[in-house]
């Protein structure tokens, strides 16, 4: 988990990079000069600091193209620059000028703080990032310092005096357990994340001025799960994971023995002590969590609760079904569903619902969570699909499409309801119509949350200036399958379609319609591309919804159907499968 990486460099791969859209204060460059006797010269206020982007000192042009085995399309996201910035810049008044002295030799310390560009614009990442612009160079300076008089006996010597080099570069490079994981795979075959990685460049053998120290890879997800287990900031474990890998560059590590160990865990100590930095070192940290019983890194599953913040969101909009998909067997949606959402959303994801359900009745299920209204993801001024995509809101929540059952179709089916006691339900925009009371009926309202169904005397009122969506018939599972789905898929024709979201529950909807082309209609209004939504469903109804999906998730407990056309099958929905599918596949 903290060892050192040893593989032979990769060939140099072409990258891109981003220069974060923010100012510095020139005596934050991150190339400071120490002198050879050991004493630091920070840069004084004000200075100029000249700036160089040039590959030498870039972690696009030079440090991982030979640290790290990254994929080509990677790309970063520079939070530092290798500025030179000299104390004989300052002026002095003349009065107080005093006999110059013979110049010593300067040792540049040029760092480079990056950011991987999956990790988001997270405020108190650029703020660390800032931070260690400063902080680097000081541990890099204490560290040396170290080095002079140390005897441990267990230290790799190939970096032994540093006043040898002209300059020393070193990058540190902040991602998330993603990015980690699959450098943790490559280099050292180990399929998890971890906190730490170091990457050593120097080679002894080509004498050169420049001592290339390396590259130190960060997870700031595991460090900020790290950090709360152990009860300090953020800052102070990403500054304890700093001299960890620091020390693993300069040749110290605590795998090849326990005398090793206990050299390196003793270093730790001096080195954060000196620097008057909070926390254990890593090592007796480690030790700590394995006394208590922690888990370790390796048992902890990626993207769960509170993680997102260390991922982009790869997808503008997440299109979700009710029944089956959000509500569990209970019709209920459990708090980690609601969580998954509300986290999603405060990322930046915009979460439309697409249901058979009435807007109605999704307010009210939703509601019950926090997530209806103003600032959730259902209300009357929001976008969404409804009642199987026949009722299409856009912006404002204002209906922007409407498709009506064929009358005919509506009258035979009330009369075949009376005919064969089969309860009925016709939905008319946020109303519940039917013909006799039924226990089946009633729960709609009692278990589905739909409005409380309206019995209306006669076919012929319930028709009369009534515009129906849709109607729906109640049996057995059974009695579905064996009787009901039949007999209507022959008697209606090319007049209207049946479709299953519940398997006890048979819907009959106009044809050509779909919650796919109820979605089609309102990204088409949003002016948004299939290709940056997800989808997450279960039944039948969602067929063509997952299709049209960029990615498409059926839930295991949804139908064959689903499951065939979808491009993952998620965990079920008593299982919170929609929320796993969010922190897994959204970011």
């Amino acid at each position: 988990m903290l060892s050192r990486l040893s593989r032979t460099p990769p060939p140099p791969l072409a990258m891109a990079a981003r220069v974060l859209p923010r100012s510095f204060h020139p005596t934050a460059a991150s190339a400071m000069i120490v002198s050879t006797n050991s004493h630091l010269i920070l840069p004084p206020s004000p200075t100029v600091a000249h700036i160089s982007f040039g590959k030498s000192l870039s972690i696009i042009g030079r440090k991982f193209h030979y640290g790290l085995n990254c994929k080509e399309d990677r790309r970063w996201s520079v939070a530092g620059w290798s500025g030179k910035v000299f104390a004989s810049q300052r002026e002095y008044r003349k009065s107080r000028k005093r006999p110059l002295k013979k110049k010593e030799k300067e040792l540049e310390l040029s760092v480079n703080i990056c950011i991987e560009e999956q990790l988001p614009d997270d405020p108190e990442i650029v703020d660390i990032s800032e931070m260690l612009r400063l902080n680097v160079p000081m541990a890099m300076k204490f560290a040396f310092d170290n080095l002079k008089d140390s005897d441990y006996q267990t230290r790799d010597r190939a970096i032994n005096d540093v006043g040898c080099f002209e300059s020393v570069e070193l990058s540190v490079l902040l991602c998330n357990d993603e990015f980690i994981c699959e450098l943790n795979k490559d280099w050292r075959d180990v399929d998890s994340p971890t906190d730490v990685l170091s990457m050593s460049q120097h080679i002894p053998e080509l004498e050169l001025p420049i001592l290339m120290l390396g590259d130190i890879v960060i997870s700031v997800e595991t460090a900020a799960r790290q950090a709360e287990e152990r009860g300090h900031s953020l800052l102070d474990e990403i500054r304890i994971l700093l001299v960890h890998g620091l020390l693993h560059l300069l040749g110290f590590d605590h795998e090849i023995s326990d005398e090793a160990e206990a050299e390196m865990e003793k270093e730790e100590e001096l080195l954060l002590k000196s620097l008057g930095w909070k926390g254990k070192g890593l090592i007796q940290s480690a030790y700590d969590a394995e006394a208590a019983g922690s888990s370790p890194l390796e048992n902890i599953d990626r993207k769960k609760e509170g993680s997102l913040r260390f991922y982009r969101p790869k997808f503008s909009y997440i299109f979700c079904d009710m029944d089956g998909t959000l509500l569990n067997s209970k019709s209920q949606i459990s708090s980690v569903t609601a969580e998954a959402l509300r986290e999603a959303t405060s990322r930046g994801v915009k979460v439309v619902i697409a249901t058979g359900k009435t807007r109605s009745a999704v307010i009210t299920v939703l509601k019950s969570v926090g997530l209806a209204g103003k600032d959730g993801i259902v209300s009357e001024v929001s976008p969404g699909v409804f009642v199987q995509g026949l009722l299409v809101y856009g912006r404002q929540g204002r209906e922007i499409s409407r498709t009506n059952l064929d009358p005919i179709v509506c009258r035979e089916a009330c009369l075949y309801s009376l005919e064969h006691k089969v309860p009925l339900a016709a939905f008319s925009e946020d109303r519940i119509l039917t013909l006799f009371h039924h226990p089946l009926v009633d729960s709609l309202h009692t278990i589905y949350n739909e409005p409380k169904a309206e019995i209306i005397p006669s076919v012929e009122q319930l028709l009369t200036g009534t515009d129906i969506q849709k109607v729906i018939f109640f049996d057995t599972v059974e009695g579905v399958s064996s009787t009901l789905r039949p007999y209507w898929t022959e008697a209606i024709g090319d007049n209207a379609s049946v479709v299953q979201a519940q398997p006890d529950i048979l819907e009959i909807v106009p044809p050509g319609t779909s919650k796919g082309s109820g979605v089609k209609i309102l990204l088409d209004h949003l002016g948004v591309s299939p290709k940056e939504i997800m989808a997450i469903g279960d039944g039948e109804n969602d067929v063509e919804m997952l299709e049209l999906a960029s990615l498409g998730v059926a839930l295991s407990n949804g139908s064959e159907k689903a499951k065939a056309v979808a491009d993952v099958i998620g965990a079920s929905n008593d299982d919170n499968g929609a929320a796993d599918a969010i922190y897994r596949y959204a970011f």
